[in-house]
């Protein structure tokens, strides 16, 4: 083939789905072809965006940032010999930080999504319309889980244009999606691309690690914007990218538009964010797991763990069982198991689709929260031992499910460590668990503070971290 036909023949090849979007959006089932004319090549997005833009918008913040005032002699021996600590005294400096991202417009009456990290710590936030019209914005939810936070601004009863959710479990790897937000303050832009992958992990992002994957360009200031489906629909909150440079290499990630609705519910009726409890702990069925288990694939979670009386109990789950899915949603590891459940809504029921010794099986799951039981009695640990400056709490359920814990779900939890203490010279750390000192097992927030009373010479402390079990011996 000549070479400027091959070049065509690609160029057809890679906007094949363009065809899409001169009507209002496909219809669900409809059958996805390629263009079969020129004139189908030269389709646009157009009429698309027009629909979509007016509901994103540009955000910004203002926070008050106080620094010590450090004298320029510090880091100077011979006056911190004389001086000491009197170099510190001073007015603390006082900066104004601004920062920028993008939201979306979920309700007429002025309902806007953006990520937490966007509004965190912000003493002001701004909200600019597409016809560039600035509103002060409240913040209605603020959920570091998810990283979402929803506003709200005084439309004075006006009707502004919103994008619906889409159900992000129907997305497929391939769909055409465009991204629309604010990169780099330059002002709204668009950007095209397609699902790369669903259920990506994004590390330290969320601890619902569970993203839609893209290539449309990203990059700092979209975050919160929109990730649109060819249907103009929302399909997803643009929130990081994975970039060595800071700029986008064609991997971004956004919050599935299933999950950013259930935030936005809560956020509407005025209610606290609940979300479901499986009451069951596990871990990924590997390769080596689906041969022993006799499995045709390695998919699923086999169960490891049960609280006793949790809805998983109550469902019927055993140790040993794998769950492969939810309401027929497939589950490939802890993370989309976690992710499936969260999205559900408390008091209502969810079918698992189980293998309990190469038999399948269904069971009807309760959905029901953690219980805060026992209370967590946060407690700051005094005194001349080696576990003085961390506080500790119960591990109940719905700690652990705050704190992303896998594992028991008993037992003393460090919840964070004072700088300079004696737990942190020991390098004891927040999310460490408490299991044994000395020969006494630690069962409870009392027993432990009991137990540091005493004086002995040699203390020996047992702590879980993660997968872990440490052994910290000091004196003797």
């Amino acid at each position: 083939m000549p070479r400027g036909k091959s070049r065509l023949a690609a160029a057809a090849a890679g906007i094949a789905m363009l065809s899409m979007v001169a009507g209002p959006g496909p219809v669900d089932g409809a059958e996805k072809r390629a263009p079969s004319s020129r004139a189908a090549i030269e389709l646009s997005y157009a009429p698309l965006v027009k629909k979509v833009a007016p509901a994103v918008v540009n955000i910004y913040t203002k926070r008050v940032v106080r620094s010590a005032q450090r004298s320029p002699f510090f880091n100077d021996p011979f006056f911190r010999q004389f001086f000491g600590n009197r170099l510190f005294r001073g007015r603390p400096r006082v900066r104004i930080e601004n920062s920028l991202g993008s939201g979306v417009i979920v309700s007429a009456d002025g309902v806007l999504v953006t990520n937490n990290h966007v509004i965190a710590g912000a003493e002001e936030i701004t909200v600019v319309l597409s016809d560039r019209r600035e509103l002060d914005a409240k913040v209605m939810i603020a959920d570091k889980r998810t990283d979402l936070a929803i506003l709200r601004v005084d439309t004075a009863g006006e009707k502004l244009p919103y994008l619906e959710f889409r159900d992000s479990d129907e997305l497929e790897v391939g769909d055409l999606v465009l991204a629309i937000g604010n990169p780099f303050g330059v002002g709204q832009t668009v950007t095209s691309g397609i699902v790369s992958a669903l259920a990506r992990a994004a590390k330290g992002v969320s601890d619902f690690s569970f993203f839609i994957q893209t290539d449309a360009a990203i990059n700092p200031g979209n975050s919160g914007g929109a990730l649109v489906s060819m249907d103009g629909r929302l399909a997803g909150i643009n929130t990081a990218i994975y970039s060595s440079s800071g700029g986008s290499v064609g991997i971004g990630f956004a919050i599935p538009a299933n999950m950013v609705a259930q935030v936005v519910a809560s956020a509407i009726t005025g209610t606290k964010i609940i979300r479901p409890w499986l009451g069951a702990g596990g871990q990924a069925v590997t390769t080596y797991l689906a041969e022993s288990l006799k499995l045709r694939r390695p998919v699923g979670v086999i169960i490891t763990e049960i609280f006793p009386g949790g809805p998983a109990d109550a469902a019927g789950l055993r140790i040993g069982d794998v769950v492969v899915s939810v309401n027929g949603r497939e589950v490939e590891d802890n993370r989309a198991l976690r992710f499936r459940i969260a999205t559900l809504k408390v008091g209502t029921t969810a079918d698992l689709a189980v293998v309990r010794r190469e038999t399948p099986m269904k069971l009807r799951l309760s959905l029901r929260p953690a219980p805060e039981y026992p209370p967590r009695q946060l407690t700051l640990l005094r005194g001349r031992h080696p576990l003085a400056g961390a506080t500790i709490a119960n591990l109940s359920p719905a700690l652990a499910e705050e704190l992303n814990l896998n594992g028991s779900l008993t037992g003393v939890i460090v919840i964070a460590v004072a700088g300079g203490s004696a737990a942190g010279r020991i390098d004891i750390r927040p999310g460490d668990k408490v299991i044994r000192v000395n020969r006494s097992a630690v069962t409870s927030v009392g027993g432990l503070t009991k137990i540091m009373r005493r004086h002995p010479e040699r203390w020996n402390i047992t702590v879980r971290r993660g997968s872990q079990v440490l052994s910290i011996v000091i004196g003797g």
